[in-house]
């Protein structure tokens, strides 16, 4: 009779892994982590994310920047966020006529964009002018009606 076993688990067959569920340990605390304090966690699952980077590479990524972040930070120039982070992350082409056909086409759609919010302005007031004259008209009837039963007691 052997003394060894032979199930799926002592092989570490069962698992990825190994023997025992090394991630399970991971995993669980990755949750405590985010219970505890977040941005540790958050910061650890990016670092897992992005393949387990060394520390001169994560310099290297800071010091370069994204042009996306930069210009989604920048964006308050009056253009959509959008377009300004189009702009930055994609830059020049190199072919001028696109290049001229894009920023025309972008300020098309900000002016487009810009020109709906105003007549949504516009319908909001039309709105809310109706609601008050309604409200004038129920207020007026109301007094009327006040009036004339005040008038018939009195008498």
């Amino acid at each position: 009779m052997s003394l060894s076993s032979t199930s799926p688990w002592s092989s570490g067959k069962a698992c990825r892994s190994g023997p025992f569920p090394k991630r399970s340990f991971e995993i669980g605390a990755i949750v405590v982590g985010f219970i505890y304090w977040w941005p540790a966690a958050l910061a650890y699952v990016a670092w897992k994310v992005a393949g387990y980077p060394a520390l001169s590479e994560m310099r290297g990524l800071a010091s370069r920047g994204s042009a996306w972040g930069n210009a989604w930070n920048a964006g308050g120039t009056g253009r959509s966020r959008f377009a300004a982070a189009y702009e930055a992350a994609n830059g020049s082409t190199g072919n001028r006529a696109f290049d001229d056909y894009r920023k025309a086409e972008l300020d098309r759609l900000d002016a487009q964009r810009k020109a709906l919010a105003e007549e949504s302005r516009a319908f909001s007031e039309y709105v809310e002018g109706l609601k008050r004259a309604k409200d004038r008209e129920e207020f007026d009837a109301y007094m009327a009606q006040k009036r004339a039963a005040d008038s018939t007691r009195s008498v």
